[in-house]
């Protein structure tokens, strides 16, 4: 399903008041079910969370399904108390209208569902003293969670590459190519953000409680979920919208055909925003997602930072320049000057007639290019004829005041 243009609430409000009305209900409506629900999404888009969450209480169904049986649950909670809990624990509420509030989220409200969830979030949750809305500059980057060294690896050097050039690098912060990305990034000292399934307050999982502790007292660990929620397979589903939403584009790096980073790439096809797949091993199943996304056109392959900034810089910005071989000295010689050195034995020395026959060049032209080559130090005339001075040494040694080009 779409969703409905976005309510009068939306906007920025001018009336605190009014604001602080509709964070209370956000909050209380988050209570209530599973983060991204369409149906909740949007009501809450037309009528504004406020209205919908005082229809629900006075157990009138606003429509769409939604069952008026929520009332008992919604006298249940108080959320004013909870976000004086939250704050005590250095976690704010963020939602539409908060100076803070990431706009890059709202296109949610323009994309069909995936699994049953879709639309913006009712509230982002942050822990940290990142702000939300500096993540218009972000690159996600995901994969899977058994990841091969090589995946870890390539996802490392991608998010230290993208925060060196000042992107925020956006990860789940599981183990395997999520982790990998958020070490890269703080590794090359730039910032990173980890989105969970579950509450900003519980470490999930449990090994990387340093990791995000760290992220929560440098930058920001954000969720759509209140504090204290546990993780689920469908809150995993919901986050992967708001990764995707949050950033420029998205990478991944290593995915088997049932990954849940390929519920991400979904969303960011969805989003369209760009999808970058990088290649693995073909007979390794972690990269058999990725390589159908790139097979399939989803995706576009990149195998390094570079790569990665190309697709999400702005016009002209991070142009990556085509990797070439190494080059030889040789390479800078005109065509007939290569015709002539190609013709000069490396063993023993041949005479210049020989080597013009040899060339298919007159003998005339044969010995004036012979003399240049000797004096750009690829050829040596000896006793016999003349030799290739060494086959290492054009390359090495070769004068390249001396060397003729192709105008010559």
């Amino acid at each position: 399903m779409t969703f409905p243009p976005a309510g009068p609430v939306d906007p920025a409000p001018v009336d605190p008041v009014v604001h602080q009305r509709e964070r209370l209900a956000r909050v209380a409506l988050g209570e209530l079910g599973e983060p991204g629900d369409p149906r909740l999404v949007s009501l809450v888009a037309e009528l504004g969370a406020a209205t919908v969450r005082d229809l629900l209480a006075a157990e009138r169904d606003p429509g769409r399904g939604v069952l008026a049986d929520v009332a008992a649950r919604l006298e249940t909670t108080n959320p004013a108390r909870d976000l004086e809990r939250a704050e005590r624990l250095g976690i704010r509420f963020v939602i539409p209208g908060d100076d803070e509030w990431p706009a890059q989220v709202d296109q949610l409200m323009t994309t069909e569902t995936l699994h049953d969830r879709g639309g913006p979030p009712l509230g982002l949750w942050v822990r940290g003293p990142m702000r939300l809305d500096e993540l218009d500059a972000s690159v996600a980057v995901v994969g899977s969670r058994s990841a091969t060294t090589y995946g870890t690896t390539v996802a490392g050097e991608i998010g230290a590459r993208v925060a060196r050039e000042g992107y925020t690098v956006v990860s789940g912060a599981a183990f395997g190519i999520d982790q990998a990305a958020h070490r890269g990034a703080l590794a090359a000292g730039g910032r990173t953000v980890a989105v969970l399934a579950c509450g900003v307050d519980r470490a999930y999982p449990a090994r990387h409680r340093a990791l995000l502790d760290h992220l929560a007292a440098t930058m920001a660990v954000v969720s759509e979920l209140a504090p204290g929620r546990a993780p689920t397979r469908i809150r995993f589903l919901s986050r992967n919208r708001i990764i995707a939403a949050l950033t420029r584009g998205t990478v991944v790096v290593e995915a088997a055909v049932r990954s849940g980073a390929l519920n991400t790439a979904g969303w960011a096809a969805r989003l369209h925003r760009p999808l970058m797949g990088v290649p693995g091993p073909v007979n390794t199943a972690q990269s058999e997602g990725v390589h159908q996304l790139v097979r399939k056109g989803a995706a576009t392959l990149v195998t390094r930072g570079e790569e990665v900034l190309e697709l999400v810089g702005a016009s002209g910005h991070h142009l990556d320049e085509p990797r070439r071989g190494r080059t030889h000295a040789r390479d800078s010689l005109s065509g007939r000057h290569q015709q002539v050195l190609e013709a000069v034995p490396l063993g023993s020395p041949a005479h210049s007639d020989s080597i013009a026959r040899t060339a298919g060049i007159g003998l005339l032209d044969t010995r004036s290019i012979l003399r240049r080559l000797e004096r750009a130090g690829f050829v040596e005339h000896g006793t016999g004829g003349w030799r290739i001075r060494d086959a290492d040494a054009p390359d090495s040694a070769a004068k390249t005041s001396e060397v003729p080009t192709m105008n010559t």
